[in-house]
């Protein structure tokens, strides 16, 4: 064996040495611990409800198999959660936050109360990302997206600052379509049953898989037509039907279309505070990426309507909220005024 030989053995066996210190040593920190998950939402929701599913098999792919506990912490649409998660977390590996989406992007939109910098958490991943829809109701009279543009339709929304609303101000904006927002439906729900009366049109901004939850016929049987989709990516049951970043013409507007469906790219993400030893968050990304592709997870998703269609790795929810606050100003200030009415 010549001596360049002998450097690439030497070399191999320190790095596969220090490979087995490394999980070694996570395995004696995590062993008898407890992790706790903390959950910005209320009991029984659905980021509850998945929050107790990935947990329930998480101990067992963390070195050490600790024992894992699922605290809720609801409030302000999640920022109670995420400042809790900045400021107050210990910072050991011990605490992951199972976020909602929209929490992130909270300090962008120049929410006062939202105490944290979201770049600098410690990503983990995502098991699902959501996709918002236009959807109509079978006898209105358009067929795709641009017919919007020549015939008012009335869509429903809960309040003027809702999602909803917000979805409907961005398409006039960007697409030049003549939605007509009537404002004051008290959920989602009694927005579908308008749609079913007849007295709205559609629906500017419901997810895909909440619409298949709650009416799982209405797309089988075409009973809505489906225009468009707004998200990180199109939904694979409807690979036909555009996505809004695909057909906006100009840069500018582009960007707006990213920037404003980041919270749905990046689905339902679970985050570590700052200042977690790197280690510690590999070895919880690759447990958490673990418990996402495990059957036993997919199938509880998949009967409790879960839908963990499009998994995200901690670097690409990282990388999705650095995109959204790299945005140039300009686009800020124009979803800023948006969302504001």
């Amino acid at each position: 064996m010549n001596m360049m030989a002998r450097s690439l053995l030497a070399l191999c066996t320190l790095m596969h040495c220090n490979t087995i210190a490394s999980a070694g040593a996570i395995s004696d920190f995590y062993r008898g611990k407890t992790v706790s998950v903390i959950v910005a939402a209320p009991p029984g929701g659905g980021y509850d409800l998945l929050a107790r599913t990935i947990s329930r098999h998480l101990g067992s792919h963390i070195p050490g198999q600790p024992t894992i506990v699922v605290r809720n912490m609801p409030g302000a649409g999640g920022i109670v959660a995420m400042n809790y998660m900045y400021n107050s977390a210990p910072r050991d590996g011990t605490a992951i936050g199972a976020m909602q989406n929209n929490a992130p992007f909270e300090p962008l939109f120049g929410t006062k109360e939202a105490l944290y910098d979201p770049t600098k958490f410690n990503w983990l991943g995502s098991p699902s990302t959501e996709t918002a829809l236009l959807a109509v109701w079978h006898n209105v009279p358009v067929a795709k997206f641009e017919d919007v543009r020549a015939r008012e339709i009335k869509v429903g929304s809960t309040g003027a600052n809702s999602n909803t609303s917000l979805w409907a101000r961005i398409l006039n904006e960007t697409l030049g379509l003549k939605l007509k927002t009537v404002i004051g439906y008290p959920g989602q729900n009694d927005i579908l049953h308008g749609m079913e009366r007849g007295e709205l049109d559609g629906y500017p901004g419901v997810f895909y898989a909440s619409l298949v939850a709650n009416r799982p016929s209405w797309i089988a049987e075409n009973k809505v037509k489906i225009l468009l989709q707004m998200g990180g990516e199109r939904e694979a049951a409807l690979p036909d039907v555009p996505l809004l970043s695909e057909v906006v013409i100009t840069p500018e507007d582009k960007q707006l279309a990213d920037q404003a469906s980041a919270p749905m790219a990046i689905g339902r993400p679970y985050a570590l505070p700052p200042g977690v030893p790197k280690e510690r968050v590999h070895a919880l990304r690759d447990a958490i990426w673990a418990v996402f592709q495990s059957a036993d997870f997919v199938d509880s998703a998949n009967k409790m309507q879960m839908n963990p269609n499009a998994k995200r790795t901690g670097q690409q929810v990282q990388e999705i909220i650095d995109r959204a606050y790299q945005a140039p100003p300009a686009v800020t200030a124009r979803l800023r005024r948006l969302l504001n009415g």
